[in-house]
């Protein structure tokens, strides 16, 4: 049996990253309830999942993509109509990015200097969407990022300075029948080759790296809604603006609420021209509420759209029997957002949203096409089923 030498536990940087991480969540300033504590927790424990794998996939010369993001590790009001993958590139290497084009409403691309911190976001060196590459017939591409070169031909990007991160995003539009595709990177300059051989000097610092990252994940997005949604009036929404990140071709309409158990927000906003048109709800933790088992998202596609050409939103905790209701699931405060994407041009006030807060029982004279909008229980059922079913399939690819 293999004697090794008595020396400092491996795991405890990450150990005490934890206990840190833990007083973070409790002392966060939003917490009023034992159930947003309880949320906090729970928003723990998916945070260090995630920060264990991101640090176990920092591998730049032999890079491969992550889902840092997902229903169980969920981070900065996480779009739940988004599969998030990213890999850890450096500028001074080339990458090759193969894949296919499943049918989703959009696949976009951007490379990152940096990471989020709670003081910046950063900067987005470069951003587009699939169609500025070209891709074959039968679905397949091939890109290529790395230094500038003479000629580089089709489907080659620059790596700017600082380059340390390339995120992909494919959003689905209708969960139901849309189908992701699949993608991969290599890095070309050290494509047969392998990476060094594990060791404990090795894993101590990724422990310690897990903890930095976990650490700055919560710190972070504990900031974001200060930078972007607290400094709005409650129960309102911005008109459609740039999202912020660099991300060129989405913009997003965001806001706060705050409701009674007997007020009802109703959001009234056009059906867009755009590929991608959605809307989320988030808890105060700054995450999509469950967005599985209930309705606390709503794409274009799969909402009721009325025969003006406009979508109403109903926000509520009781159920209004409508088909366009977004369940807050007992958060009376959140977050909410829309986001379009894939567009071919700006957006102006004309395509934002109207917010309105009524009295539960006013909804039936405040909405014009309420009775034609009503669902049955049975029909709710039904709904919410399809979502399980599509998140599952969407989970396993």
């Amino acid at each position: 049996m293999y004697q090794h030498e008595e020396s400092p536990v491996l795991t405890q940087p990450f150990a005490d990253a934890i206990v840190e991480a833990e007083k973070v969540i409790a002392e966060a300033p939003h917490i009023r309830t034992e159930q947003d504590l309880v949320e906090g927790y729970d928003y723990l424990a998916g945070s260090i999942r995630a920060s264990l794998q991101m640090a176990w996939a920092y591998e730049r010369d032999y890079p491969f993509f992550t889902q840092s993001t997902g229903p169980y590790t969920k981070m900065g009001l996480d779009n739940p109509d988004t599969l998030y993958f990213n890999a850890n590139i450096r500028e001074d290497r080339e990458y090759v990015v193969t894949g296919t084009r499943g049918s989703t409403a959009d696949v976009s691309f951007q490379v990152l200097n940096g990471d989020y911190s709670p003081v910046e976001v950063p900067d987005s060196l470069a951003a587009f969407d699939d169609r500025e590459i070209e891709i074959a017939e039968d679905g397949t591409f091939e890109l290529r990022f790395g230094p500038a070169k003479p000629d580089p031909g089709p489907n080659y990007f620059i790596l700017g300075p600082g380059s340390s991160m390339l995120v992909v995003r494919e959003v689905y539009s209708d969960w139901a029948t849309e189908r992701r595709g699949t993608i991969q990177i290599q890095c070309a300059d050290t494509a047969g080759g392998s990476p060094a051989p594990l060791t404990r000097d090795g894993l101590a610092k990724r422990y310690g790296v897990s903890g930095k990252i976990l650490l700055s994940r919560l710190r972070t997005f504990l900031a974001f809604p200060k930078w972007f949604y607290l400094n709005l009036p409650v129960n309102t929404m911005t008109e459609p603006r740039p999202t912020p990140g660099g991300l060129t071709t989405q913009y997003s309409s965001a806001g706060h609420y705050e409701l009674g158990d007997e007020e009802v927000m109703i959001v009234t906003v056009p059906r867009s021209d755009a590929p991608y048109q959605g809307i989320q709800l988030g808890s105060v933790w700054y995450l999509s509420l469950d967005y599985i088992n209930h309705q606390t998202s709503l794409t274009a596609d799969q909402a009721r759209v009325d025969p003006d050409g406009k979508i109403r939103f109903v926000i509520s905790e009781r159920d209004p029997g409508l088909a366009n209701w977004l369940e807050r699931t007992g958060h009376d405060r959140g977050y909410v957002q829309i986001r379009w994407q894939r567009l071919s041009r700006a957006l102006d006030v004309a395509d934002g949203p109207e917010v309105e807060v009524v009295k539960f029982g006013e909804l039936a004279d405040r909405l014009p096409f309420h009775d034609e909008a009503r669902v049955t229980p049975e029909e709710w059922a039904a709904r919410i089923a399809a979502r399980q079913e599509a998140v599952a399939g969407r989970m396993l690819g």
